[in-house]
């Protein structure tokens, strides 16, 4: 690890009918601490299906935060589920709708709303 990593910390716990929600407890999702968020992601979705991103404290997500969103999605959907995200703040929503991302996720105002929407 070098000095400019950090550790990310993601808390997690399930919700309805099996849905795993995570809240990033950061922030920023940028290249200081994108490795690690793309590691504690992968172990904590490895064998889920259902998965909520619960966003709220994010104020800044650069575009390696972006890669490592869209990589989870792809492992999310590999196991024929589904990897949404809620809880945006103003200007990440802005972000993701400059980069076109907001057609790419499902994207829900609230973490409640998003894990309904799987039923």
């Amino acid at each position: 690890m070098t000095l400019l990593e950090q550790s990310v910390e993601l808390l997690n716990h399930i919700q309805g009918e099996d849905v795993l929600v995570i809240q990033v407890q950061e922030d920023n999702l940028d290249a200081s601490n994108v490795r690690a968020f793309r590691d504690g992601m992968q172990a904590l979705i490895k064998d889920k299906t259902r998965v909520v991103l619960d966003m709220s404290n994010l104020k800044f997500v650069d575009s390696s935060g972006l890669g490592a969103l869209i990589s989870c999605l792809r492992e999310t959907n590999g196991r024929k589920g589904d990897f949404r995200l809620s809880n945006m703040s103003r200007s990440v929503l802005a972000l993701f709708e400059l980069m076109r991302m907001h057609r790419v996720f499902s994207i829900h105002e609230t973490a409640d709303g998003a894990v309904a929407s799987f039923s």
